[in-house]
């Protein structure tokens, strides 16, 4: 038998899908050698995120998540995690194939839905400020940090002095990063003045507001207007690598423009953009082509609100076609729907069994994390699987035989 050089090998392994990859570990010995090892990891990442190929649409239900790949849509696979409970547990970002999980402040994992790995991060207590009553909003982010090559995960949380004071005003508040290289978390103690608005004053977010946008080795997100508090929208990111917050600028065109601008952040090919939602009767979306350079904020498209819903509340771009011709856009947290670049026009995503509202998230498929298993292991489950079927299908041949007995011969005492 004829052996294929292990070069050979790795270039067409490359170009697999990682649930592929998962399961060509049991061919032999240098093939789950390969696949485990993380110079093919990152190999593989590197490629798919410069192809966009073997893209996944992360769906999140009710109470379940789901996966599909945005290539082929008629096969919906749940999605089955040990942070499955009997409340929603939530997604709070995609990074490299991974997504950030929640069920609480204090149970937090980094899963890779491609892989089923998971990495449960070590609990971090909330401990309540002298004085403060209650928790307020909780904010998180899931980012890759390049400079120093380790994931990091940011949690910040409110308190509120006076759980009957809405209006309130100096805000204790608590910024913690966990670092998966160093699998423990670390306490932010200074934050910039202009910064601890974010914290001192209690905002109404909006959806995903809560949810940090990777971006530029930085997380960001929108501090919304208040009437009668403040006048303005702020845009914050943290930086990964220092570890310190910052502000990005508005485009000029909008900076000192309609103060009644619904604004909200994503990442489209891997840039930061801003969506401003003018009544809900259009979005113009802005895109940052030069990280933190403010000139460099372009217009990129306008979106007039769909005939098909009654209501413009949210939209999100998620990620262009593969010819570039359009765009995947989340409306509303209910729908997805192509946005063709050149006619302007709004056509719907369909996705066969699909639960009726879902939030998405664009996920890479990626083996970071690993694979669950040793060789043994894997063969060993294999030979298992194999015997169940090669049983299954015995049983089944002699219920036939049986049915063909009991038809056949009718004895007449």
């Amino acid at each position: 038998m004829t052996t294929v050089p292990m070069d050979i090998v790795n270039d067409l392994f490359l170009r697999l899908p990682a649930k592929s990859l998962v399961r060509f570990r049991a061919l032999s010995k240098p093939c789950y050698h390969l696949i485990n090892s993380p110079d093919f990891i990152s190999s593989h990442l590197n490629r798919v995120l410069q192809t966009n190929d073997h893209l996944m649409i992360l769906l999140r239900g009710a109470l379940h998540l789901y996966t599909v790949d945005l290539d082929s849509l008629d096969t919906v696979s749940d999605v089955e995690h040990p942070m499955k409970r009997g409340g929603p547990t939530e997604v709070f970002g995609s990074c490299n194939g991974l997504i950030g999980l929640s069920n609480s402040p204090t149970d937090l994992a980094i899963f890779n839905p491609s892989t089923r790995q998971i990495h449960r991060l070590p609990p971090s207590p909330v401990d309540l400020p002298e004085g403060s009553s209650t928790r307020g909003y909780v904010f998180y982010g899931l980012g890759y940090d390049s400079v120093n090559d380790d994931y990091k995960v940011v949690r910040m949380i409110q308190f509120k002095r006076d759980p009957d004071d809405e209006l309130g005003c100096s805000f204790p508040y608590e910024v913690k990063v966990f670092s998966f290289k160093m699998n423990s978390w670390k306490r932010i103690e200074s934050v910039l003045p202009s910064i601890q608005l974010l914290f001192y004053f209690y905002y109404h977010l909006l959806y995903r507001r809560g949810y940090g946008v990777l971006a530029g080795n930085s997380l960001h997100w929108v501090l919304p207007r208040r009437p009668g508090l403040i006048a303005f929208n702020i845009i914050v990111r943290f930086d990964l690598a220092l570890e310190v917050f910052d502000i990005v600028r508005f485009p000029e065109a909008i900076a000192n423009g309609d103060v009644d601008i619904q604004m909200d952040i994503a990442v489209l090919d891997g840039c930061l953009c801003l969506m401003c939602n003018y009544d809900q009767k259009h979005v113009d979306v802005w895109l940052m082509k030069e990280y933190n350079v403010r000139g460099s904020w372009s217009k990129i498209f306008t979106v007039q609100k769909p005939k098909s819903v009654k209501m413009f509340a949210f939209m999100r771009p998620l990620v262009y076609s593969k010819n570039r011709d359009k765009v995947l856009l989340e409306i509303n947290n209910t729908k997805l729907v192509w946005f063709d670049l050149e006619s302007r026009k709004l056509s719907t995503l369909r996705i066969k069994d699909c639960p009726s509202s879902y939030s998405a998230e664009v996920v890479v498929s990626s083996l970071v994390l690993g694979c669950k298993g040793d060789l043994d292991n894997i063969n060993h489950r294999k030979e298992q699987r194999d015997k169940e079927a090669r049983e299954a299908k015995m049983m089944q041949n002699s219920k036939k035989r049986d049915d063909f007995l009991s038809k056949g011969f009718k004895l007449v005492l």
